[in-house]
Formats: structure tokens, C-alpha cells, sequence
């Protein structure tokens, strides 16, 4: 069902870096497209944007061709490129929770965040979440979320991802991979109305275990729980060996892959699509994405950051938006 025009909220994320450029250079492609809303501080926005500052979201409803709607917040010192300020971090925290109410109250379509730096949050603001989705998570007031990179070409989903790669066929349980998986079933469905999503499985080891001569967890295990979704009514196939899952042909016969751990899942999609590829948090009760990049402290302020992730996170959220 179509919503209104509800603008996407777009979060500064740290100063110092690059958000605020590439989120005015987004604007500047999709400002006849999509409406948009920015929260921070105006002054650290790239010298000579157009913006107007409004008082109320409901001010930046539909596109806003000649101006960047910005709902203000001061962030007392000025932005240094390059150069985290611990004395922004409570600002940066805040305009999240500011984004997340948004959408939760329906001023906003969905929230796109631009990159924060943790280690500038813990030092100024004592920042207690491992990232950015964790802290979202929080503020939703849910405990299981799952990270999809998406792109036109491609969606991928790790099952496991900032750990060692020894730590993975511990972490990796019948559980935590049924639960990842119907996560992604349900976003698929709800957020980019797949009706019927196509879940293609890795397998953990080369070969899909082969048989269980190079690992026996496919064996042991995933097969079966496989086998048990389908009877469950999911499309699933699999597991699959990772590297005959990733070509031309091969894509068409899935909606998304699950992959068993970060570079299995990473590595294709940066190949296929490195400058497109989108971070969609799945399990959250609103729709949020993030360009695919981190903040780029040694690029800041030099007016040479690429906004194409940005601009494909905006148009993705928006998109979602109105297929959910």
C-alpha cells in the first residue's frame, strides 16, 4: 500500500567525516525523487549547500528541489574533517534517537544512517553499544537483528559476522541459523514485497562439506534443518558450495544468500556491485539502511568522497518504504 510522502530522515553520523558530504551530494541527485530530511547541525554540512532549516518534520514532506530540509540540532564546536570532537558524541547519539522516533511515530517513511565513529562516542559520551545496530536495536527494543548487504545484482546476508573465523562453527548453531533465516524470510516479504522469497543456503566448509571429507557440519546438521524449512513452507536451497553461488546464472535462482560468516557473504557482493552495495538492518520495526562505507577521515572534507552508497541507501529505504 502507497504511504504519503513522507521524507526519508537521514542521521549525520560523525561530523568529521564523511556523512555530511555525501548526504548533501545525495540530496543533490535525488532531490526531485525522494524527500528527504537531514538531522544535524547545518553549519557542518559542505560550505554553500542549500538548505533550509525546518521546525517540524511535517515541513519537508515531498521533494524539496531547491533546498535540503534540515531539522537542526547545535552541536556547539564547529566540524574539523578528519578530526573526531568527543565533545559531538552525546549530539551524534541523539540524532539517531532522533531519527528512530521519527519513523516510530510516522513523521519519517524510514531512517538512513550515515557512518558513526565508535571510539569517538566511547570517549565522549561513554557509548556503551558495540555499533550503530546494536544501538538501534535498543532503541527499538528488540534483542535479533540481521544484516543484509543488498545492491541491485545481489543481496547477501552473513549468519555470523564480526568474529574470527575460528570462532564461527562455534557461534553457528541450528538455532541461530533458523532464526537468521526467518528473520530474512520476513524481511524479504515485508520491506521489499517478495511474497514468496527464495533463500539460497552456503554451505560452512569447501564444498559444502562434501560429503563430510572437508567438514562435517553440513552433514550433521544444516542439511537437516534445511530439510525441515522446506517442509515448513520455505524456499530453501542448499547448502550450497559458496564458490558456484555467486555467478550470473546462478543469482537468478535466489532472493537472497545466506552465507555462513562475514567474508563469504561480503567479498561477492563488494565484487559484483562495490560503489551500490546497501547495509539493511532485517528485524527492526522500521525500515533503516546505511550506505557501505565507514566515515573516511582521511578523504573528509576534501570534496572527493563517493556519494553512491548514500545515494543508493536513500533511494533503497525510500523504495522499501513503499513496499512495505
Amino acid at each position: 500500500m502507497s504511504r504519503p510522502a513522507l521524507p526519508v530522515a537521514i542521521s549525520c553520523g560523525e561530523p568529521a567525516g564523511i556523512g555530511p558530504e555525501v548526504a548533501a551530494a545525495a540530496w543533490a541527485v535525488l532531490a526531485h525523487e525522494v524527500p528527504m530530511l537531514w538531522l544535524g547541525d547545518p553549519r557542518h554540512l559542505p560550505e554553500g549547500t542549500p538548505h533550509r532549516v525546518v521546525a517540524d518534520p511535517s515541513e519537508a514532506v515531498g521533494p524539496s528541489p531547491d533546498a535540503l530540509p534540515v531539522l537542526a540540532q547545535d552541536f556547539g564546536a564547529p566540524r574539523r574533517a578528519g578530526l573526531a570532537d568527543p565533545a559531538h558524541a552525546a549530539h551524534v547519539i541523539n540524532m539517531i534517537a532522533r531519527g528512530v522516533a521519527l519513523v516510530q511515530e510516522g513523521t519519517a517513511l524510514a531512517l538512513c544512517t550515515a557512518p558513526i565513529h565508535k571510539k569517538a562516542l566511547k570517549d565522549g559520551a561513554n557509548f556503551a553499544h558495540p555499533g550503530h545496530t546494536e544501538y538501534l536495536a535498543a532503541l527499538a527494543g528488540v534483542e535479533d537483528v540481521v544484516m543484509m548487504l543488498a545492491s541491485d545484482q545481489l543481496r547477501v546476508v552473513p549468519a555470523t559476522i564480526h568474529i574470527a573465523l575460528e570462532q564461527v562453527p562455534l557461534q553457528l548453531t541450528p538455532h541461530s541459523l533458523r532464526h537468521v533465516i526467518e528473520i530474512t524470510h520476513a524481511g524479504l516479504r515485508d520491506l521489499f514485497g517478495i511474497a514468496a522469497p527464495r533463500l539460497a543456503i552456503a554451505g560452512l566448509n569447501p564444498h559444502a562439506g562434501e560429503g563430510g571429507t572437508m567438514g562435517t557440519q553440513e552433514r550433521d546438521w544444516i542439511t537437516d534443518l534445511v530439510t525441515q524449512m522446506r517442509g515448513e513452507g520455505y524456499t530453501l536451497s542448499g547448502p550450497l558450495p559458496a564458490d558456484t553461488m555467486f555467478h550470473a546464472a546462478a543469482r537468478t535462482r535466489y532472493d537472497a544468500a545466506i552465507c555462513m560468516y562475514h567474508d563469504q557473504a561480503l567479498i561477492p557482493i563488494k565484487t559484483l556491485d562495490f560503489d551500490k552495495g546497501v547495509n539493511v538492518t532485517l528485524g527492526l520495526p522500521f525500515i533503516r539502511t546505511s550506505p557501505d562505507h565507514g566515515t573516511a577521515f582521511d578523504i573528509a572534507g576534501k570534496g572527493i568522497a563517493n556519494p553512491t552508497s548514500m545515494i543508493e541507501a536513500i533511494r533503497m529505504a525510500h523504495r522499501m518504504g513503499h513496499s512495505a
